[in-house]
């Protein structure tokens, strides 16, 4: 009997020590995870190589804002590949108590609502967007670098290319249907840019780093263009959103808004410089 319980006492110590280990090692995988989120956020970001791409409309097309057309140099620089979802900005929320926007789809408390996770944050200000980017340790893109990630280099007008969207490739021209009208970040991988970045046209509006002026175009620099030295009262938004027409997703149409702006079809997406 002693031999026993010997071999019983002796088997519940190895499974607890091994219960322990596997805490251990979930309380390790946690900490890195809470460490991560303070250096900077887990979603995959594209590289867009240094080079020259064909930025703005030809004359005779599009507004007049988005011309001349220009051949215009980045530097190469990393973009996120989905614009930021609601489950995403929540934990930016919590961890530092920074305003939550408004709840678009009823009452309550938007995190609440477990169907919208990975749906893009909306409604947030040029400043919400601002500060979750140095957050992550990231930033807005300018307008040049957000253009350039959607159409390439080949001057195409839809981040797939010149044929006209599709539900397939664009969630856009709809009316607001509470949680069924914003799509999830990433589902609709037939509307993808050149490089693989996913979302530029139609979903969410995106907030960008430049103050917005309708004639800079016509005396930007050619290289790393960063909008206008001047201060103004709005900034450039780009992309359209499901309730944009289709001329409004294409990858020349600009936008604006103040820095107040909330609306449920505004949300953006981080870069980063990599030198």
């Amino acid at each position: 009997m002693i031999t026993g319980f010997w071999r019983s006492s002796t088997r519940f110590n190895k499974m607890t020590t091994a219960v322990a280990a596997i805490l251990v090692f979930v309380q390790s995988l946690a900490v890195e995870a809470s460490s991560l989120s303070k250096e900077g956020d887990l979603v995959p970001m594209v590289t867009i190589p240094d080079g020259e791409f064909l930025m703005g409309s030809t004359e005779g097309k599009g507004r007049t804002d988005e011309r001349p057309q220009r051949s215009v140099y980045l530097d190469a620089f990393l973009i996120d590949q989905v614009e930021v979802t609601n489950q995403r900005y929540m934990e930016f929320v919590k961890a530092t108590g920074h305003r939550p926007p408004p709840n678009p789809y009823g009452s309550g408390p938007l995190q609440s609502i477990k169907t919208i996770e990975q749906l893009p944050v909306v409604q947030t200000t040029w400043y919400d967007a601002k500060a979750y980017c140095s957050w992550v340790k990231k930033r807005l893109p300018t307008e040049a670098e957000w253009e350039k990630a959607a159409r390439g280099t080949d001057g195409r007008l839809y981040p797939w290319g010149n044929e006209p969207p599709t539900a397939k490739r664009s969630n856009f021209d709809r009316e607001w249907e509470e949680e069924k009208t914003l799509q999830p970040v990433g589902s609709l991988p037939d509307g993808d840019s050149p490089y693989g970045v996913k979302d530029m046209a139609g979903n969410a509006r995106e907030w960008v780093a430049d103050w917005y002026d309708a004639e800079y175009y016509k005396s930007a620099p050619l290289h790393n263009p960063i909008g206008p030295d001047k201060k103004g009262v709005v900034r450039s938004i780009r992309g359209g959103s499901w309730h944009s027409p289709a001329a409004d997703i294409t990858t020349v149409a600009r936008g604006r808004g103040g820095f107040a702006l909330q609306t449920h079809g505004t949300g953006f997406r981080c870069a980063r410089s990599l030198q």
